[in-house]
């Protein structure tokens, strides 16, 4: 069976990224990939939209049959040449498909009219994707995705995603301050290679043991009692029992309303009643 390969970081899978995913029936299908989107590993960013067993289970259900993720760090020094060398010899490519802006190589050296070049001296039929232009013009991008996150922004930013961005974390044990006052959360720290969403409260869906819960979710430092990581809190409506230790997925779905300080739990439990009115 003859292969054919999409080239890309996939942070997110975004719409854009999809158009390069859509490789031909009848091939054996080869996305090859980095764990980090490289500009993150030079400048030691950690903003992914998707951890990599995310990442992977979302290639394959997308119909990829194999998922390579390259290390970085010991590719970053490789010629354009050579890198076109592991594709054709070592992975069999007959088909390549990539983004309109792909780069390869030490530096970036190599783009997709280099690409280009190497694919019709070896026969190898490629593919390069045109940008997808958002309203005011301007290509979509994980940059733009995670800038609306950043913002609070989750519902457009779940627009252009496979799926709804989430967050993935076991329940840990907190100072149990919600039962005071009626309203049992869990806590969780928020998985630290994840774009930090806007600090705030957010209605979310919780799913626990395959069931999906609605939710309200804090996420941030908490103003009132201060912390020193990003920490979620989430109170789920309609579900009672004991979640220490179980790894809980947290869907953001709508921006409530930034934190605040509460001088006492009264304000505190107020205003917790309104968000779930929301």
């Amino acid at each position: 069976m003859k292969t054919a390969i999409a080239l890309g970081t996939f942070d997110g899978l975004h719409t854009a990224h999809r158009q390069v995913l859509s490789l031909p029936d009848g091939y054996k299908k080869v996305a090859v990939t980095f764990k980090k989107p490289p500009k993150m590993v030079i400048l030691g960013q950690n903003e992914l939209l998707l951890t990599e067993d995310q990442k992977y289970e979302y290639l394959k259900e997308f119909g990829i049959d194999e998922v390579i993720t390259l290390d970085f760090s010991k590719v970053r020094n490789d010629t354009p040449e050579s890198f076109f060398k592991y594709l054709k010899d070592e992975l069999g490519a007959d088909f390549i498909a990539c983004g309109f802006n792909y780069r390869f190589g030490k530096n970036g050296a190599g783009d997709t009219a280099l690409l280009s070049e190497f694919c019709k001296e070896s026969q190898v039929e490629l593919r390069v994707s045109n940008s997808f232009l958002l309203p005011d013009g301007t290509p979509l991008s994980s940059s733009y995705i995670r800038s609306l996150l950043k913002g609070g922004q989750v519902t457009q930013a779940n627009r252009f995603l496979f799926k709804p961005f989430c967050f993935t974390a076991p329940v840990q044990k907190g100072d149990q301050r919600g039962r005071t006052i009626g309203f049992p959360t869990i806590n969780q720290k928020y998985p630290a290679d994840l774009v930090k969403l806007r600090f705030g409260v957010y209605k979310t869906r919780v799913l626990v043991d395959g069931k999906s819960y609605e939710a309200i979710t804090d996420i941030g430092i908490r103003p009132t009692y201060e912390t020193d990581f990003v920490i979620s809190e989430t109170f789920i409506k309609d579900f009672s029992g004991d979640l220490y230790g179980k790894e809980i997925t947290v869907i953001p779905v709508e921006f409530l309303r930034d934190e605040k300080k509460f001088s006492n739990i009264k304000e505190l439990k107020k205003q917790i009643e309104l968000d779930l009115i929301n």
